[in-house]
Parts: structure tokens; C-alpha cells; sequence
């Protein structure tokens, strides 16, 4: 991971700029899965735990090595749980969902982003060991039917979607037959950017902050969810 690539650099920003708000005053959080911490550094507690399946990125004493699908966590450990470009790595969904809500306290609040869009799939997918992507209604669906009650779902990178959609095209076309064979790999290679195209990127996210600030988007290639357990 490139924690300076400008994807990163950008969602961090509006992760914080939707679910910033729904974090409150947590005293025990647990972060799901971004033991790098490009997304997440924005977000702090005063007892906040880090899992992930890849040990590398974690630091001890608050590093747990683990999975999603089965917390080493006692019922209602924790206020508030983040996983960020999570859940699509995770099957059964439900099972992964069950278990977030297992671990959060009555009123805890669940933050969540996804990838956008099923016909958005390509072989950056498969690399990154995804098996699905969502709509905003999908996901809503997904937290709903395991008992959580969903306060703001928006998508995100609308700003840069019609690149986006672009860059998927193209992908699709070149990898019509590698597609089916390919496998998750260790380190997925990020497309290269010049430090012109960059600074366009990252302006038209800037827009998609200063909206989000005020309201949610109808389209992009990120999902950003906040729930709480009723």
C-alpha cells in the first residue's frame, strides 16, 4: 500500500468529512483491517484496538492479529468499530456483520466504507481478494438485516467517476480472458499518476468534501456508511 497515493490521501479526507460526526466521544474503538493506517489516523479514542489478518502493519500493545469473522472479543467490547474497505474482502458477508455487531455495545456506532457498483468489477478486484461490490442500497440492506439501524449512507469519488468509470472500461477490455484466472496476490499495484493529473484528482475530491459536508452524493465508486446497534 501507498499511503501517499492520492486515492488514500482523498478518502481519508472524506471518511472523516461523513463519519467524523458519528464517532463522538468513543472511549473504546476498534479499527478493522487498516493496521497501515492511511484512512484511519483521524480517528482516535483513548483505548482503540487494531485488527487485521496481516500481522505486518500492527503494533503492539493494541495490535490484534485476527479475523473478521470470528473477533477474539467479548459481547459489547467496544463503543464504536471502524472497517474501511473491509466487508468486500469478507465471505459469508453475514457472518462478518454478525460479528461487528456482536462485539458493539447497545447504541455503538458501525463506520463503513465499500466498494461501488457489481458492474464496476475487474481484475484490480480479484487481486485485492474482493468477492462483491455494492450499491448504497446494498450495503443499507446488508448492516439492516443483522440489527443495525443505518443514520447516513452516501457514496463518495464522484468528483473523479467519470474517470473512474474510464479506467474500468479500459480494464475490462484488456482483460477480458486474465480476468478468469487471475488470484489475489500480496501488494496490488496502484495506477501511476504524474503530479499534474494528481493535483486534478485530488481538487475534484476536494469538491465531493465540501458537498458531503452538507449532503450525500447520488453516485460514485465508494460506499461510506454510519450505523448503530438499536
Amino acid at each position: 500500500m501507498q499511503p501517499d497515493y492520492w486515492w488514500y490521501r482523498a478518502r481519508s479526507e472524506m471518511l472523516q468529512t461523513v463519519l467524523g460526526p458519528h464517532v463522538g466521544d468513543a472511549q473504546r474503538l476498534l479499527d478493522v483491517g487498516s493496521a497501515d493506517g492511511p484512512s484511519v489516523g483521524w480517528v482516535t479514542a483513548p483505548h482503540k484496538v487494531s485488527l487485521d489478518l496481516d500481522p505486518r502493519g500492527l503494533r503492539p500493545p493494541d495490535g490484534v492479529c485476527g479475523s473478521l469473522l470470528a473477533l477474539p472479543f467479548a459481547d459489547a467490547s467496544f463503543e464504536a468499530i471502524t472497517a474501511f474497505d473491509v466487508i468486500e474482502h469478507c465471505e459469508p458477508e453475514a457472518d462478518a456483520l454478525r460479528e461487528l455487531h456482536r462485539v458493539l455495545e447497545p447504541g455503538g456506532r458501525l463506520l463503513v466504507s465499500v466498494p461501488a457498483y457489481q458492474w464496476a468489477w475487474s481484475d484490480h478486484d480479484v487481486a485485492n481478494g474482493h468477492h462483491r461490490r455494492y450499491t448504497r442500497r446494498r450495503a443499507e440492506t446488508a448492516v439492516e438485516a443483522v440489527g443495525f439501524e443505518v443514520r447516513r449512507a452516501t457514496y463518495g469519488f464522484a468528483g473523479v467517476f467519470p474517470m473512474f468509470v474510464a479506467e474500468r472500461l479500459v480494464r475490462a477490455a484488456r482483460h477480458k480472458v486474465a480476468r478468469r484466472t487471475h488470484r489475489p496476490v500480496d501488494v496490488v499495484d496502484v495506477p501511476e499518476v504524474g503530479d499534474g493529473l494528481e493535483k486534478v484528482l485530488l481538487g475534484l475530491c476536494r469538491w465531493d468534501e465540501r458537498v458531503l459536508a452538507r449532503r450525500d452524493l447520488p453516485f460514485g465508486s465508494s460506499v461510506f456508511l454510519a450505523a448503530v446497534k438499536s
